[in-house]
């Protein structure tokens, strides 16, 4: 069967990897660069495993800029484009979603679209309205970055956001092309698949908030965090996941998908959510308060990403901290491997860790890695656990 994915994130490409297993996947990308690299059977975005499947003769992947070679032929459409949060309207801005199936209408295209990206409950039925002649479902992600084709092949679970009969055969397809056996499934309507999506991350960001606000208590206090967080996970109920303290949550996902949340509820009544966005704000006030009064002349910053193995750093907790460092006069430093210009934000990058852990005072890292068991007395970071 031929597939085609629109967009080459995080999604899409995990999603297309996975899918490329059993059919023929070819992938719409507007980055020429991106498409290149994909058709040499490279990874455009960082992921080991993304890497080492696309080496594999058996993944019948392709990528094309040509909507029409893409389109050609196929039963499914995966549209997998960014739905960034817009602050003036406080939603997402589902323009690129729009454009793409708008381009779709005026095709022969008599397949079902399956929408990926992450969009405001009742924008499936809302388009669905509007392109009576489409079948338009919505499939909700669960992906993390840095470990996408990971997820994409072990999902914790796949919902399908509608009931109609290709919806479900799709359903069966993701299936089918995972690694994992017996996955918890859901057909659901698409107005709930919506909400199961973002209530799911808020949750994950409101866990976070309080982990956070926990170590903020306990370094406030000169408390011990991990004996602190250690005794509270030993509770079944609670668990001892998604529990690591941070600088706060960043990233594609949960800074946005909070916030509009937050904005659905109108006229209905809440305050957990909203406050969960606030602690996130007020979470990185208090370290930056914190690092401002050091005596360190140079402060370096150990990786602008939010998390391991990932290069994404939208919305990372550390470029607030760099920006209000700068107005306090601090000199500072960056190390970012998956960097390529000199400086970033009128900072000097550097690609060569040894020459930057040498050069810093004090050195700022969300999550704590190998390369700095040797400086550990010069390292600032609220991970206790070691991991993401």
């Amino acid at each position: 069967m031929k597939i085609a994915v629109v967009g080459m994130g995080y999604v899409g490409l995990s999603n297309a990897i996975a899918l490329a297993q059993r059919n023929t996947v070819s992938v719409l990308e507007i980055s020429s660069e991106k498409v290149d690299l994909l058709n040499d059977r490279k990874s455009p975005i960082v992921d080991s495993l993304a890497s080492k499947y696309l080496k594999k003769k058996s993944v019948d992947i392709s990528a094309t800029t040509n909507a029409e070679e893409a389109y050609k032929n196929t039963k499914y459409i995966l549209v997998c484009t960014p739905t960034n949060y817009n602050e003036k309207d406080n939603s997402f801005d589902t323009s690129s979603i729009k454009s793409v199936i708008r381009d779709i209408s005026k095709t022969k295209f008599k397949g079902t679209i399956i929408i990926r990206s992450t969009i405001p409950i009742g924008f499936t039925k809302e388009i669905q309205k509007k392109y009576k002649n489409l079948n338009i479902a919505f499939f909700p992600e669960f992906l993390r970055e840095g470990s996408a084709l990971h997820d994409s092949l072990n999902p914790s679970r796949i919902v399908c956001g509608s009931k109609h009969s290709h919806a479900k055969k799709f359903l069966n397809l993701l299936i089918d092309c995972s690694a994992k056996k017996n996955i918890p499934t859901l057909v659901t309507d698409p107005n709930e698949a919506e909400a199961i999506k973002l209530f799911a991350n808020t949750y994950l960001a409101m866990r976070v908030a309080f982990f956070n606000e926990l170590d903020s208590f306990a370094l406030s206090k000169s408390l011990n965090t991990r004996d602190i967080i250690d005794g509270i996970s030993m509770d079944s109920r609670i668990g001892n996941h998604y529990n690591n303290p941070s600088f706060g949550y960043g990233g594609y996902c949960l800074p946005k998908d909070t916030k509009q949340l937050a904005s659905s509820y109108d006229s209905i009544p809440q305050e957990l959510i909203k406050a969960t966005v606030i602690s996130n704000k007020k979470r990185k006030k208090f370290l930056i308060d914190h690092l401002k009064n050091h005596s360190a002349k140079r402060i370096g910053i150990y990786k602008l990403a939010m998390k391991q193995g990932s290069d994404n750093w939208r919305e990372s907790a550390v470029l607030e901290i760099i920006k209000k460092l700068k107005i306090a006069k601090k000199e500072i430093l960056i190390y970012e491997p998956h960097f390529d210009e000199k400086t970033f934000m009128g900072i000097k990058v550097f690609n060569d860790l040894n020459e930057f852990k040498r050069k810093c005072d004090l050195i700022i890292a969300n999550r704590v890695e190998d390369g700095l068991t040797d400086v550990a007395n010069k390292v600032f970071t609220r991970d206790v656990f070691g991991n993401n």
